[in-house]
């Protein structure tokens, strides 16, 4: 391993990131500046400051990115109603260019020279982390421990940190049930008792939403309101990207909304079984696609779901900084110039259903598709034209099968 004089360390203050801290600083003698970030995990952090303190950290950086994450990250992409296999809302993807990009910055900041993360060699994690680095800075030194060290077993773990003097919790003595990775947007569990796919997941592994049976009774409607393809309101009250996401987020949670039980295809090849819960996105998703429903051209809609699956997979594999994701980008924000309106929703038993929708900026005309007298709007001779122009070729076709069949 080359020397690096002093690295930023992506630190969560749990068990793994502290055993990274102390392992950088025995096996390559360097300072270690750690950054903890606030994505609306819903962990105090505080305790992350403490420990890094008590562990010699060169300086120690946490900081409240919840409205960045939401409004550059997280609402860029719902403007293009991604979605990863037709299913999965990019929750853990999505954050993962905002902590790199901070880490970078840091590093400048710091005169660090590497900058180091806590992803094993097995997921995708590690693949976006690193890829947005050097996108962001091509001459930074990267150093992911997990596939360095000989640190293999929950043992050998625990006794590093035993004779290093790293505080272990009670709980982390043991193997934990399975893992979790949560921000604003989601929770991800996956591991352990989650790793076979035959078996239905415990429903203590939800931690965000009510089981959709024991939802209320009674549904719920919700108005949420849009600009240029961005949500900003709820029910006729304005809110910061971050406050409406939390708003929806408890919503959805309250009403069994979001959960995902999916086996996905990783990055870096091998399948894996994850348990997501994404209250708040699956609400704003339906709302998005409501309001496009009125709002954007036919051509445009469908070349934006066209090209949604390619937009996906960009951010799933960690390419959010690069060039490809860019571009689409630009056609994506370009589409949400007249996405201005609102639209009403029924939360009820797990499912988020769109049930009105109205906008100043509406494609949709009555005049035009009433079975009523439409006063002159449509004439309907017209049809018979545009079908025989566009039934033409196929006659043609046919007529060349039949001559052929004979």
């Amino acid at each position: 391993m080359s020397a690096s004089k002093k690295v930023v360390l992506a630190y969560s203050g749990g068990l793994d990131t502290s055993i990274i801290l102390k392992w950088l600083q025995t096996e390559y003698g360097c300072e270690v500046v750690t950054f903890t970030a606030d994505l609306g995990q819903g962990e105090e952090l505080e305790p992350a400051r403490k420990k890094a303190e008590m562990m010699g950290a060169s300086a120690i950086y946490i900081e409240d990115l919840r409205e960045e994450f939401t409004r550059d990250f997280v609402f860029p992409m719902f403007r293009a109603n991604a979605v990863y296999e037709g299913l999965y809302l990019l929750g853990t993807s999505i954050a993962r260019p905002l902590i790199s990009k901070r880490l970078i910055q840091i590093a400048a900041e710091t005169g660090a020279d590497a900058v180091a993360h806590g992803a094993t060699g097995k997921g995708n994690d590690q693949v976006r982390f690193e890829l947005s680095a050097y996108a962001l800075n091509p001459d930074i030194k990267v150093i992911a421990p997990w596939r360095e060290w000989d640190l293999t077993s929950r043992t050998k773990l625990i006794d590093f940190a035993e004779k290093n003097q790293i505080p272990i919790a009670k709980d982390k003595r043991g193997e934990a049930p399975f893992s979790v990775d949560a921000n604003l947007l989601h929770t991800s569990s996956e591991g352990k008792i989650l790793e076979d796919p035959a078996e239905e997941a415990p429903d203590y592994v939800y931690q965000r939403t009510v089981h959709p049976e024991d939802a209320p009774d009674t549904p719920e409607y919700v108005e949420i309101g849009f600009e240029k393809g961005d949500a900003v309101s709820i029910n006729g009250v304005a809110m910061t990207p971050a406050a409406l996401l939390t708003e929806l987020n408890t919503l959805g949670g309250k009403h069994g909304i979001g959960r995902l039980d999916l086996v996905e295809g990783r990055f870096v090849g091998m399948k894996s079984r994850g348990i997501y819960e994404t209250p708040g996105g699956t609400i704003l998703l339906e709302a998005h696609r409501g309001i496009e429903s009125i709002t954007l051209d036919r051509g445009a809609a469908h070349l934006k779901d066209e090209l949604m699956p390619r937009y996906a997979e960009l951010i799933y594999n960690g390419f959010w900084f690069s060039p490809e994701r860019e571009m689409l980008q630009a056609a994506i924000d370009k589409s949400q110039e007249h996405v201005t309106g609102t639209v009403r929703l029924k939360l009820y038993k797990g499912v988020a259903r769109t049930v009105g929708r109205w906008s100043d900026h509406s494609l949709y005309s009555e005049a035009h598709v009433t079975f009523e007298d439409d006063a002159g709007a449509y004439d309907q001779k017209d049809a018979a034209g545009f079908i025989q122009l566009n039934a033409l070729r196929l006659k043609l076709i046919a007529a060349r099968d039949r001559k052929f069949r004979r």
